[in-house]
Protein backbone atom coordinates (compact mmCIF):
# COMPACT_ATOMS: atom_id res chain seq x y z
CA UNK A 1 0.00 0.00 0.00
CA UNK A 2 1.32 3.46 -0.86
CA UNK A 3 2.15 5.68 2.06
CA UNK A 4 -0.40 8.46 2.56
CA UNK A 5 -3.24 6.64 0.80
CA UNK A 6 -6.03 5.42 3.05
CA UNK A 7 -7.65 2.10 2.25
CA UNK A 8 -11.44 2.08 2.45
CA UNK A 9 -12.63 -1.43 3.41
CA UNK A 10 -16.14 -0.56 2.11
CA UNK A 11 -15.58 1.13 -1.24
CA UNK A 12 -18.66 2.52 -2.97
CA UNK A 13 -19.03 2.65 -6.73
CA UNK A 14 -17.87 5.89 -8.29
CA UNK A 15 -20.00 7.81 -10.74
CA UNK A 16 -22.89 10.18 -10.66
CA UNK A 17 -25.41 7.74 -12.10
CA UNK A 18 -25.43 5.47 -9.01
CA UNK A 19 -28.28 6.63 -6.81
CA UNK A 20 -28.69 3.30 -5.01
CA UNK A 21 -26.41 0.33 -4.79
CA UNK A 22 -29.03 -2.40 -5.09
CA UNK A 23 -32.80 -2.43 -4.84
CA UNK A 24 -34.13 -3.83 -1.59
CA UNK A 25 -37.47 -5.44 -0.90
CA UNK A 26 -39.08 -4.49 2.37
CA UNK A 27 -42.29 -6.22 3.38
CA UNK A 28 -44.99 -4.54 5.47
CA UNK A 29 -48.29 -5.75 6.84
CA UNK A 30 -51.27 -4.77 4.71
CA UNK A 31 -52.30 -2.28 7.42
CA UNK A 32 -48.86 -0.62 7.44
CA UNK A 33 -48.77 -0.57 3.65
CA UNK A 34 -52.15 1.19 3.54
CA UNK A 35 -50.92 3.77 6.07
CA UNK A 36 -47.78 4.35 4.00
CA UNK A 37 -49.83 4.82 0.82
CA UNK A 38 -52.14 7.26 2.62
CA UNK A 39 -49.18 9.21 4.05
CA UNK A 40 -47.52 9.30 0.63
CA UNK A 41 -50.65 10.76 -0.91
CA UNK A 42 -51.08 13.30 1.91
CA UNK A 43 -47.46 14.42 1.66
CA UNK A 44 -47.56 14.80 -2.13
CA UNK A 45 -45.29 11.91 -2.97
CA UNK A 46 -46.03 9.79 -5.99
CA UNK A 47 -45.74 6.43 -4.25
CA UNK A 48 -45.29 4.79 -0.87
CA UNK A 49 -41.87 3.63 -2.12
CA UNK A 50 -40.86 7.27 -2.56
CA UNK A 51 -42.06 8.09 0.96
CA UNK A 52 -40.15 5.17 2.50
CA UNK A 53 -37.01 6.07 0.54
CA UNK A 54 -37.23 9.71 1.74
CA UNK A 55 -37.78 8.63 5.34
CA UNK A 56 -34.89 6.15 5.34
CA UNK A 57 -32.51 8.60 3.64
CA UNK A 58 -33.47 11.28 6.18
CA UNK A 59 -32.93 8.84 9.04
CA UNK A 60 -29.52 7.82 7.73
CA UNK A 61 -28.48 11.47 7.35
CA UNK A 62 -29.70 12.30 10.86
CA UNK A 63 -27.98 9.23 12.29
CA UNK A 64 -24.65 10.12 10.65
CA UNK A 65 -24.92 13.74 11.87
CA UNK A 66 -25.69 12.52 15.39
CA UNK A 67 -22.75 10.11 15.28
CA UNK A 68 -20.43 12.91 14.12
CA UNK A 69 -21.68 15.24 16.89
CA UNK A 70 -21.21 12.52 19.53
CA UNK A 71 -17.72 11.75 18.25
CA UNK A 72 -16.82 15.45 18.42
CA UNK A 73 -18.23 15.75 21.96
CA UNK A 74 -16.29 12.66 23.03
CA UNK A 75 -13.10 14.08 21.51
CA UNK A 76 -13.71 17.38 23.35
CA UNK A 77 -14.13 15.51 26.65
CA UNK A 78 -11.14 13.28 26.04
CA UNK A 79 -8.88 16.22 25.16
CA UNK A 80 -9.99 18.24 28.18
CA UNK A 81 -11.43 20.99 26.00
CA UNK A 82 -14.70 20.69 27.91
CA UNK A 83 -15.43 19.38 31.40
CA UNK A 84 -18.06 16.75 32.12
CA UNK A 85 -20.87 17.76 34.46
CA UNK A 86 -21.71 15.14 37.09
CA UNK A 87 -25.17 13.58 36.68
CA UNK A 88 -26.41 14.68 40.09
CA UNK A 89 -25.64 18.33 39.20
CA UNK A 90 -27.59 18.02 35.94
CA UNK A 91 -30.52 16.40 37.76
CA UNK A 92 -30.52 19.12 40.41
CA UNK A 93 -30.38 21.87 37.76
CA UNK A 94 -33.43 20.54 35.92
CA UNK A 95 -35.32 19.85 39.15
CA UNK A 96 -34.77 23.47 40.25
CA UNK A 97 -35.68 24.80 36.81
CA UNK A 98 -38.90 22.77 36.77
CA UNK A 99 -39.86 23.94 40.27
CA UNK A 100 -39.25 27.58 39.28
CA UNK A 101 -41.42 27.17 36.19
CA UNK A 102 -44.26 25.71 38.28
CA UNK A 103 -44.02 28.61 40.74
CA UNK A 104 -44.23 31.20 37.95
CA UNK A 105 -47.39 29.73 36.38
CA UNK A 106 -50.52 31.85 36.82
CA UNK A 107 -52.79 30.55 39.57
CA UNK A 108 -49.95 28.91 41.51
Amino acid sequence: MNQGILHNPFPLPQGEFFRTLNPMDVHFTSEAEKKLKDLATQSGRATADELVRDVVEGYILELSQTREMLNNRYDDLKSGKVKAIPGDEVESYFRDKSAAARRSQPGS
